[in-house]
């Protein structure tokens, strides 16, 4: 069996421009390489996710990391288009957003959504999550093919 040893694509749906560059900073110091590729919106993750418009040569990502709370179109809505598709329902998805709300954790677990993670407030931690979310959603477990 050949091993895959592509840099893993991990696309980030966040609107906080400062939560961006925070997840992006904790992924540059992990082990294994990986392309981040963002969307700002809900509507802009679903269009890079189906490869419309100027997204049309996008690549399927490895791991999804979603916040709730996105402009245009809920990051709850996102994840059900998502799950509910044929071609992108395999993609491991990671909520990860700064709701602590009982309905917002169990909506996104009937949704099936891989796991839950409410954001740390403390830098360290936030760097500690995503690192731990790399190391195991990207060395760790194995994922389905996404070459496309």
């Amino acid at each position: 069996m050949a091993t895959d040893t592509r840099p893993k694509t991990i696309f980030l749906v966040e609107d906080n421009r400062g939560d961006i560059r925070l997840i992006q900073e904790a992924l540059k110091s992990t082990a294994a390489p990986c392309e981040v590729v963002i969307a700002r919106d809900g509507m802009e993750a679903m269009d890079y996710l189906h490869r419309q418009g100027e997204f049309a040569a996008a690549t399927t990502p490895d791991l999804i990391l979603l916040d709730l709370n996105l402009p245009k179109k809920d990051g709850r809505e996102v994840l059900a288009e998502i799950k509910a598709s044929d071609t992108l329902k395999h993609i491991p998805i990671i909520v990860l957003t700064t709701s602590r709300n009982e309905e917002d954790i169990c909506k996104s677990y009937d949704l099936h959504v891989n796991c839950y993670i409410s954001k740390s407030r403390n830098l360290a931690q936030l760097f500690k999550i995503v690192q731990g979310i790399e190391a195991f959603w990207l060395e760790t477990a194995t994922l389905p093919s996404t070459t496309s």
